[in-house]
């Protein structure tokens, strides 16, 4: 392992960046945002959608930065290392300050629309069953063992993402399981990055309000089996874009699912779980998990084909499999062994929603009722066709996500707008209201499903995050209503 730290001189030249100043000045850390600058920490100019960072240089030199990286000179005592482009040249420069953990520590990356998070959390527990210590980067938490660490995205910003690889170095991880968003791979978050792994699990309409189309959507998630160095690539070819990158891909590639090398036959599912035999060109094992639903068998064949190429037996991820008890907000029943069964799941795009809600059917003895909302600030395209998969379950109850700047009533508008033709659609706009109504309208062997936030524990309102968790939520409610049968749908109270 070569030693963190290194000099203006030796940075510059990684990047094809030019030194004004001293080219011996010696940096121990990499940082974007001037709050963080200080002595032996290079700050980052970068050009953001709201904020230009060399507007901050001065702020990062006051602070104690002895060096900067910017795409224009600047008027800074500073040493600067001027390059093209920051943004792509920011990674690079904090994997080689840093000592470029992934080289040290084996990178699992998994990115696709659904599924990166259960997938990174089965590859952590696959690997710590197999006896080797694991670091967890992505949406719900960011953690070695039982020692957490911060992280405010799913795929931290560049500078941020190798200074926890380095920090999960160095607290003993020998395998990083990490969630790669398709914003991450856009905006060069994970460039410098060695991945051992690559994990495709799935795509559909998420993020256009980011991306535009659907094609540069999709652009975004193959970079990582394109423009990246990669050991093995891990694709579920039961999805039709997986197949086709599985097609073209030239490195060498695991295919789960489907037809693929890794697959699952004899498939069960209830509410405690799922069972499976799981067929590798090696062996075969029966796999009893605990996670609910088909899209979570195919997310344990994924982490499957990943610790197959990190060298883990079929009998230990046979073994393995079993033994996580679930993901917080993925499909996480929160009702216990009630009559009626509430399970919260993150599902916030129309291929989501219409996933659990088949699940749901799939093990409820009687009706599935959906609470349903969608998120402000982002994609309204998918709104109408998040009503149409919502409105597919026996009672569909639209309400607000996270409306964040915009009006709720109008987001509401817009998601029931493409399930009018379904069955029962109640709307109402406050959260807590809705998931009491869902609740109240459930019967013993019914499923009420509480769809979009998930892990989440606040609701972002007109830029205030307002504590509120659908799972704690639900708890109260049923709380409330335990002992009792349950009421009868207010037919006065529906739309149709």
């Amino acid at each position: 392992m070569p030693p963190p730290g290194s000099t203006v001189g030796e940075i510059s030249a990684l990047v094809g960046g030019t030194v004004i100043g001293d080219p011996r000045i010696r940096l121990d850390d990499v940082t974007h945002d001037s709050r963080m600058a200080g002595p032996a920490v290079l700050f980052v100019a970068v050009r953001g959608a709201s904020h230009d960072g060399h507007d901050f240089v001065g702020t990062a030199v006051r602070a104690g930065s002895p060096a900067v990286a910017v795409e224009s000179a600047q008027d800074t005592a500073a040493a600067q290392i001027v390059v093209d482009d920051t943004r792509s040249a920011m990674g690079p420069m904090a994997a080689r300050v840093h000592g470029n953990p992934s080289t040290d520590v084996a990178v699992v990356g998994v990115t696709g629309t659904n599924g990166k998070t259960t997938v990174t959390h089965y590859v952590e527990s696959l690997m710590n069953h197999a006896g080797r210590l694991t670091g967890l980067l992505g949406t719900v938490q960011t953690r070695v063992g039982e020692t957490s660490l911060p992280s405010a995205r799913t795929t931290p910003e560049a500078t941020d993402f190798q200074r926890l690889l380095a920090e999960m170095r160095g607290l003993g991880a020998e395998v990083v399981a990490a969630e790669v968003s398709s914003h991450a791979l856009e905006m060069s978050r994970v460039v410098g990055t060695r991945f051992e792994v690559a994990a495709f699990t799935n795509l559909s309409q998420d993020h256009l309000d980011f991306h535009g189309t659907m094609e540069s959507y999709r652009r975004a998630k193959e970079r990582l089996f394109q423009d990246y160095d990669v050991g093995t690539a891990v694709i579920n070819v039961a999805d039709p874009v997986g197949a086709d990158i599985a097609r073209w891909t030239a490195m060498p590639t695991i295919t789960v699912g489907g037809d693929g090398s890794v697959r699952a036959r004899s498939v069960s599912i209830s509410l405690r779980g799922s069972s499976f035999e799981l067929l590798t060109e090696r062996a075969s094992v029966p796999v009893q998990s605990r996670l609910i639903g088909g899209f979570n068998v195919e997310n344990a064949l994924v982490a499957a084909g990943c610790c197959l190429a990190l060298g883990v037996t079929v009998e230990e991820i046979g073994e393995g499999l079993g033994l996580l008890n679930g993901v917080p907000g993925r499909f996480e029943q929160v009702s216990g062994d009630g009559p009626v069964h509430v399970i919260v799941d993150y599902a916030h795009t129309p291929a989501g929603i219409q996933q659990a809600i088949s699940v749901a059917r799939s093990v409820s003895e009687r009706m599935v009722i959906a609470v349903v909302g969608a998120g402000g600030d982002r994609d309204p395209e998918k709104r109408p066709l998040m009503g149409s998969a919502a409105a597919q379950a026996d009672v569909a109850v639209l309400t607000s996500d996270n409306p964040r700047s915009e009006d709720p009533e109008k987001i509401l508008a817009q998601v029931a707008s493409g399930g009018a033709r379904g069955p029962h659609v109640i709307v109402e706009v406050d959260r807590r209201a809705a998931i009491e109504k869902a609740i109240s309208l459930a019967k013993p062997g019914d499923v009420v499903l509480i769809l979009g936030k998930g892990h989440e524990t606040g609701q972002e309102i007109e830029g205030e995050i307002l504590p509120f968790d659908d799972r704690e939520i639900a708890r109260e409610v049923l709380a409330g209503r335990r002992g009792s049968a349950g009421l009868q749908p207010d037919s006065g109270s529906m739309n149709t």
